[in-house]
């Protein structure tokens, strides 16, 4: 296995599309991934998985049924199993996402925007 880095601003160059997680990197069975945010996302939530969400640029909103939490430029939010969430995101923000590489994007619901098989970049 080599040993390389991993420029962040680089790699999001090199897509455009919204809500399409990127794998980035591994380790210990965990993806680093990179997505774009821009809209509403789905209400979904992972019987298994917590997730981190760091926020590379911009901003986002992670909607919790019965709050909202504001996450800027250089904070994380670590959403913990079973807990039902949306982000949303108003301007386009980068995210770097830390999971289980057996999470789905969208959980325990399917939709047009469910990203079974991730590209690696």
């Amino acid at each position: 296995m080599s040993v390389g880095k991993v420029n962040l601003a680089e790699k999001l160059s090199l897509f455009d599309e919204h809500w399409s997680p990127k794998i980035v990197g591994e380790l210990n069975e965990q993806h680093v991934k990179l997505v774009k945010f821009l809209g509403e996302f789905v209400w979904h939530h992972h019987d298994e998985e917590d997730e981190l969400f760091l926020v590379v640029k911009g901003r986002f909103r992670m909607e919790f049924r019965d709050r909202s939490v504001e996450v800027e430029e250089g904070e994380f939010i670590v959403v913990p199993r079973g807990i039902e969430h949306r982000p949303v995101a108003e301007e386009e923000a980068h995210v770097m996402l830390f999971e289980p590489a057996s999470t789905l994007n969208t959980g325990n619901v399917t939709s047009e925007l469910t990203a079974a098989e991730l590209d690696r970049i």
